[in-house]
């Protein structure tokens, strides 16, 4: 069995970070967005893995991933030639999944308690597609399935105004070979409204030729960072669900550590007190100041005299002698704060790649 991710795609929902940054590289829990599916399919025993990307990013995202060699895995760079749709994925990787089951697993969605369970049905039942479903209140901006009295699977609906339930389809899509079929011919699946393959045309081709498509709940957590909110709440979950405490940096003895922590080797901790989850990653001087919990600083950060939780600072991020607590932020990378005139309240943040900032 093969893997699919893709890297591509506009994160219009994360503006202005997005316009100099590829949403899948953003960290969550000081980890790139996309290792944490990777790792998901890699845990599931699934080790060729596709990683499909938009023209002109080859180089950017081959440096970030390499080969798969970290992971124990081989990747195959496919190119999509332009944003056409989750289907059309699908479609340019006929080549690599060369007649395997597959997945495709959406590199922005992270299912926290991986998916051994989806993959060894997939595997030993061998239906044509396989749709993993979660209970989700605003199952409106998702795709959402549509069952018959039977309980059988007859339609997938793309953003329903008034779906009959609470499940919705998270960014995992399972499929045999067969699926191909569904893009050749003169009953192949067309674009929809806004010109794009939708992920559900394939499986409703699929049902249409009495195919046969199962349904499985995922029970897990799952995660899908899309929009600010999400991203510092998935931050949240991950700190205080899979943080590891680690001590590779230097502590002096005027700082305090409380609850779990991990930092960096290269990393200093001068004078300041860290409540955790906290996760400190390599080469970050932290002075003079206060850490609290749920809060994830890339490698190569400096804060001094400052106070900061419940945030993301990405790689390179400066926080200088500011008076304001920072509160649920997300900084971009090479970013510096500092401060300015002096006020009472407190900042929430979001703050695009290479910004200054002084308040």
């Amino acid at each position: 069995m093969k893997a699919i991710i893709p890297t591509g795609g506009r994160g219009t929902r994360m503006q202005p970070l997005t316009f100099s940054a590829n949403k899948h590289f953003i960290p969550v829990a000081n980890k790139p967005l996309i290792f944490y599916p990777i790792e998901t399919v890699v845990s599931a025993g699934i080790k060729e893995v596709g990683i499909t990307y938009n023209p002109g990013y080859l180089d950017q995202v081959q440096s970030i991933l390499g080969n798969g060699e970290k992971w124990g895995a081989k990747f195959t760079y496919i190119i999509q030639e332009k944003p056409a749709g989750l289907a059309n994925i699908v479609e340019v990787a006929e080549e690599f999944v060369n007649g395997d089951y597959f997945l495709l697993h959406l590199g922005d969605n992270i299912f926290a308690d991986g998916i051994q369970e989806l993959v060894a049905y997939f595997n030993n039942e061998k239906p044509e597609g396989l749709v993993p479903m979660v209970h989700h209140k605003e199952n409106t901006r998702l795709g959402v399935p549509y069952f018959d009295d039977n309980g059988r699977l007859v339609k997938y609906v793309e953003k329903p105004q008034n779906p009959p339930h609470d499940f919705a389809i998270p960014g995992l899509y399972f499929f045999s070979p067969l699926i191909f079929q569904s893009f050749k011919g003169e009953d192949r699946i067309k674009p929809s409204e806004r010109g794009e393959l939708e992920i559900s045309a394939p499986y409703q081709w699929l049902l249409d030729h009495n195919y046969r498509v199962d349904v499985l709940e995922y029970k897990g957590k799952w995660l899908d960072p899309g929009k600010f909110n999400d991203w510092i709440e998935a931050n949240q979950y991950l700190l205080d669900k899979k943080l590891e405490e680690k001590m590779e940096g230097e502590i002096d003895e005027g700082s305090r550590l409380e609850n779990r922590v991990g930092i960096g080797q290269g990393s200093r901790i001068i004078n300041s007190e860290i409540r955790g989850p906290v996760a400190i990653g390599k080469n970050v001087r932290i002075e003079n100041s206060f850490i609290g919990p749920f809060t994830s600083i890339s490698d190569n950060c400096e804060i001094e005299g400052s106070r900061v939780e419940n945030s993301v600072l990405m790689n390179g991020v400066k926080i200088l002698n500011v008076k304001h607590p920072i509160d649920r932020s997300l900084v971009g990378a090479d970013s510096e704060i500092k401060n300015g005139e002096e006020h009472t309240r407190t900042m929430s943040l979001f703050v695009g790649e290479k910004c200054q900032i002084q308040i």
